[in-house]
This record gives C-alpha cells, sequence and structure tokens, in this order.
C-alpha cells in the first residue's frame, strides 16, 4: 500500500484497532505524530490515516517501521498479544533492578487505571482486577454489593499496579497497602462519581464504592542498562 493518506482523513479520534494501539503507544511515549512519523519515515498525513482510519492495511515494512519508532513489537501494534499474559519476552542481559521511592510510586499509579485487588477469603486470598482511580491520595473503585471486591470492606487489603514494556524487558510495580472501607456518605459517593475516570468495564450496575486508604506504598522498576 502507498503511503497515502485518505482524502477524507481530518484530525479526529483513534478509530480501529491498529489507530489506538499506535496511538496509545505513542502517548504513553509522550511523542506527538509528528516526531512519530518522522522517526517510522513516513509523512504525519499517512500516520494521521493509520490512526483514525479503520480500514488501514499498511504493509508489514512499514509496521516494522512504525514499531522501531514506537519501541514496541508489529505483534503488539496489531493486537497479537491481546490474550496472552504480559511478560512472554525474554529477560535482558543486564537489568537493573531499583527500589521506588514513596513519590514516584504515587505518580506511576497517576490518576486511574487496572490494577489487582488482594481480598481475604475463608479458603484464602483471591486477587481479582478492578478498574480504579486515585482521589485525594486513596485508591477508589466501584463494585457491586455480594461481588468479591465489596469483600475487601474492613479488611486490610493489598493493591498490586503494573506496567511490562515487552519490547525491552523493563517494567515497574507498585504495591498498596491499608484498610478497604465502604464509601456510605452521599455526598462523598456523589463527588466520586463525577471525579472518577470511567465506569467498570465488566459494565453492569455497580454502584457500591470502596476506598484503600495507603498505609505502606512500595514499588520496584527493571530497567536496561
Amino acid at each position: 500500500m502507498t503511503e497515502r493518506p485518505s482524502s477524507h482523513a481530518v484530525e479526529g479520534h483513534p478509530a480501529g484497532d491498529l489507530g489506538r494501539r499506535i496511538t496509545q503507544r505513542r502517548t504513553e511515549l509522550g511523542m506527538s505524530r509528528q516526531e512519530t512519523a518522522a522517526q517510522a519515515g513516513m509523512s504525519p498525513a499517512y500516520l494521521q490515516y493509520l490512526e483514525e482510519r479503520p480500514p488501514a492495511d499498511p504493509g508489514a515494512g512499514t509496521l516494522l517501521r512504525l514499531a522501531g519508532a514506537l519501541k514496541t513489537t508489529v505483534w503488539h501494534l496489531t493486537g497479537g498479544d491481546t490474550e496472552l499474559p504480559p511478560g512472554l519476552g525474554r529477560a535482558a542481559r543486564a537489568p537493573r533492578f531499583t527500589e521506588l521511592t514513596e513519590a514516584e510510586c504515587r505518580s506511576l499509579l497517576s490518576t486511574h487505571g487496572v490494577g489487582r485487588l488482594a481480598v481475604p477469603e475463608d479458603a484464602g486470598p483471591v486477587v481479582i482486577p478492578v478498574n480504579y482511580s486515585v482521589i485525594d491520595g486513596g485508591i477508589v473503585f466501584r463494585t457491586a454489593p455480594g461481588t468479591t471486591p465489596a469483600q475487601a470492606d474492613g479488611h486490610q487489603v493489598a493493591f498490586e499496579a503494573d506496567r511490562i514494556d515487552e519490547a525491552f524487558s523493563e517494567g515497574w510495580s507498585v504495591l498498596v497497602r491499608g484498610p478497604a472501607t465502604t464509601v456510605t456518605d452521599p455526598d462523598e459517593v456523589a463527588r466520586l462519581e463525577e471525579q472518577a475516570y470511567s465506569t467498570p468495564w465488566a459494565g453492569g450496575r455497580r454502584d457500591l464504592w470502596l476506598r484503600i486508604e495507603p498505609v505502606a506504598v512500595t514499588g520496584r522498576r527493571i530497567t536496561v542498562v
């Protein structure tokens, strides 16, 4: 396919799986569309076409250059690893393992994301993923009464979030420990609903809010020397 954009390509939101993955990856790296296009050896208009047009079907050479510019793999850009757990790549030859400060941990947790909640049960702890937000320094998430996440109420829990870069065998993880409590004040519930980033990916009615108050926040990062 020649690298010429559709005549209808305009500025807009990413569309299609490939477009979303390209946009997400360059956003993670803090790269503009112009910077990415220059490093991939293509015009910004063609990159815009790839990001915003679902029918876009670039050739193997274009995908290789784009993956190189975005420091990732063609497999990831095309969604080949969607159903696989992260971390399948080999360890780097010279990894560097460092402890993160609490400030660094909180920065990495940022405002929202998907993390793993460890909930105590009679048969042993259970770990489940939850969509979370960080509001006023606390980890908040919503669920439904009677669910496993709801059982965190009144217990000391652990919450973990991480990020893995398959292309470079690098990543980080942050662990938060503290008490989880149900948010019952109507005004506070309304404030959380207003400030939280999104509703749970699982869908359905999930109106029960829980908050984890961090008592201990630790983290680690693996980089390549």
